[in-house]
């Protein structure tokens, strides 16, 4: 058959035929010149249908590409050493990241709290113990102030106004402002937004306020050495940036950002606005900051990461190394394991594979040509076996010939027969044989053993039960269960060996009597369920074909309307759960009186389906075999 290598759409899967025809159909809105909106819709349906067609084409590659063995090793080493590997580099350094950035941000906001603390003191100063001449007050303070703050504004006001510089335009912050310090954006005369450090404080009368701005030279200048300081959209960038040169190549940049709630002066009752704090600085800048600028360490350190980093290149290639080997051996000894299977698989059974090695992998390939060998001789088994399974089954469709097709009529019975061998054919027995008069005979019997040699003596039993009663109703004397069974006895005694044997129940229904008349030949005793009681029909004799004479009594009991009669073999109650625990015959009673009122066909099929519940098995242990004889 030739191959077709072009694109079958019958092939193509419901997610490729959406795409394309998504794909389609924007084209034809895109030309016709429908609305735009389909247009982005249809395209934005293609696009999500497209990845998902990647994905999925992306797994059936994969799947393609790992399909070798050594392919599959490859990727088991990548997920096994390389991936982890990756993880743990890359979780040391996101966290080396993380710990550099809160350290420079921590440093940073540390001296920037320090220089507002110097904004704060003389406020909180001058407002509890007023001067008399606030331009004296404010000279004692003025040096340490501008240490932190080159520029900034002073307002004073009490007994006299007092402004700091002369020409300061600063007014008094709205209400509710009291005394507070920190951090606040406030719009200058040009109605730009400007970050600044302040104190606010009142006592009484006095009322101080310091306002300096925040500039990006003033954050620099704060951790020297650091790096860049900025507040995002509030300070501008230097012209050059102060970020110290890496020291090596393995001293990287860190760029943290950090969020800062500073609240606004024009809206003291508004919620902060949030404000960007970024810095721009290096690992070997806070480390020396950290511990003192000491560059002997900072070369230690750096030389035993590049020890560290020489060291695990070298692991890495001897164990690519060893990998690669043992990945030759591994797969090669699959290759040929592989070439051996399609040998076997076309019915070459004498081919060998070559053993290398006496590992594992060696004994592998000694047992596969082990296997070659025995499935070479298993082959003439395996083609008896199908004969004998042939025969069985055969056997097993004349077996079901023998059992009643049809239930014969009685005007106050109904009767139902079920057998479920636990093998192909059945050594159970039950027949229904019709009488003069509307009567009635029906037999259940259990032969010895399973499989072909029980199914003979079971169509041996049927076959001379009807012969008799054949020849009865021919000679017009009434027929006799117990003689019947003696009969039946001596026939299977003389004609089978002697460890052959069966149970067997024999009844005759009076049909204008409502009697039952049985023999029960060492078989478990039937249950009659009679007005919500339990009678047991026990035995009246030894089994059949055990033993040359053999006496055999009689019974007969009266059948009442809606009366229940339930004869069943040893597959019923024997079989055992997984504690070694019987069915038995409570279980089977308490089933007997749940369903009594039930179809009969339903009585027998929930018996068998707790039966086999109760084995947990998948087989049957024994054949099943049930006659239900309801009074109507």
């Amino acid at each position: 058959m030739k191959r077709d290598d072009g694109v079958n759409w019958r092939r193509l899967g419901y997610i490729e035929k959406t795409f394309f025809l998504l794909v389609a159909a924007w084209a034809l809105m895109y030309f016709v010149g429908i609305a735009g909106r389909y247009q982005t819709m249809a395209a934005f349906l293609a696009i999500v249908m497209g990845i998902v067609t990647i994905v999925k084409v992306g797994r059936m590659a994969l799947r393609n590409a790992i399909w070798r063995l050594r392919n599959r090793l490859i990727v088991a080493y990548l997920f096994i050493a390389v991936v982890p590997i990756v993880l743990i580099l890359a979780l040391m350094l996101g966290t080396s990241y993380a710990i550099v950035g809160q350290v420079a941000v921590f440093l940073v906001n540390r001296q920037l709290e320090n220089h507002i603390r110097t904004l704060r003191l003389p406020a909180e100063t001058m407002t509890r113990a007023p001067a008399r001449d606030p331009q004296t007050a404010l000279t004692r303070w003025l040096p340490s102030i501008r240490r932190s703050f080159p520029n900034f504004e002073m307002l004073a006001k009490g007994e006299q106004e007092f402004r700091y510089p002369d020409d300061s335009k600063l007014t008094s912050p709205p209400e509710p402002w009291k005394n507070t310090s920190g951090l606040i954006t406030k719009r200058d005369a040009d109605g730009k937004e400007r970050l600044y450090a302040w104190a606010h404080s009142e006592q009484a009368s006095n009322e101080i306020t310091v306002l300096a701005p925040i500039t990006n030279e003033l954050l620099i200048g704060l951790v020297p050495g650091i790096g860049d300081v900025n507040f995002m959209h509030y300070t501008e960038r230097a012209e050059k940036s102060p970020v110290p040169p890496p020291m090596n190549a393995f001293d990287s940049a860190v760029t943290y950002l950090n969020p800062v709630y500073v609240p606004s002066w024009e809206n003291p009752k508004a919620p902060p606005q949030k404000l960007l704090f970024v810095v721009d600085t290096r690992y070997s800048a806070v480390l020396s900051i950290v511990f003192g600028q000491k560059d002997d360490w900072s070369d230690v350190m750096m030389s035993l990461l590049v020890a560290l980093l020489v060291v695990f290149f070298l692991v890495e290639l001897v164990s690519l190394w060893a990998g690669v080997k043992l990945t030759r051996s591994i797969t090669g000894a699959v290759h040929e394991l592989y070439e051996g299977t399609q040998h076997v698989r076309e019915g070459d059974f004498a081919y060998r594979i070559p053993v290398k090695g006496a590992d594992q992998i060696g004994e592998l390939s000694a047992s596969f040509n082990t296997m070659t060998e025995n499935l070479g001789r298993l082959i003439v088994v395996a083609k008896e076996k199908e004969r004998l399974e042939s025969e069985l089954a055969i056997a097993r469709e004349v077996q079901n010939q023998l059992f009643p097709k049809d239930v014969p009529f009685t005007k106050s019975l109904e009767l139902k027969g079920v057998c479920n061998p636990a093998r192909m054919v059945s050594g159970d027995y039950y027949d229904f044989m019709p009488l003069p008069k509307g009567d009635l005979a029906f037999a259940i019997g259990d032969v010895a053993g399973k499989g072909i040699s029980a199914a003979l003596l079971m169509a041996t039993i049927q076959s001379t039960m009807r012969t008799q009663l054949s020849s009865l109703n021919g000679s017009g004397h009434p027929p006799s269960a117990a003689k019947m069974v003696a009969t039946l006895n001596r026939q299977l005694y003389a004609t089978t060996s002697p460890e052959k044997y069966a149970t067997f129940y024999f009844g005759l229904y009076d049909d204008e009597k409502h009697e039952l008349t049985y023999t029960n030949a060492g078989h478990l005793a039937p249950m009659l369920l009679s007005g919500g009681d339990i009678q047991m029909l026990d035995s009246t004799g030894t089994v059949v074909g055990a033993f040359p004479i053999a006496v055999y009594e009689e019974k007969t009991v009266t059948l009442e309307r809606g009366d229940v009669l339930l004869a069943y073999t040893d597959g019923i109650v024997e079989p055992e759960n997984v504690y070694g625990e019987m069915f038995g015959e409570d279980r089977l009673k308490d089933l007997l009186v749940k369903y009594s009122k039930a179809d009969s066909a339903e009585l027998i099929a929930r018996t068998m389906e707790a039966v086999v519940h109760w084995t947990g098995a998948g087989e049957l242990q024994d054949d099943m075999t049930m006659v239900v004889v309801r009074r109507i």
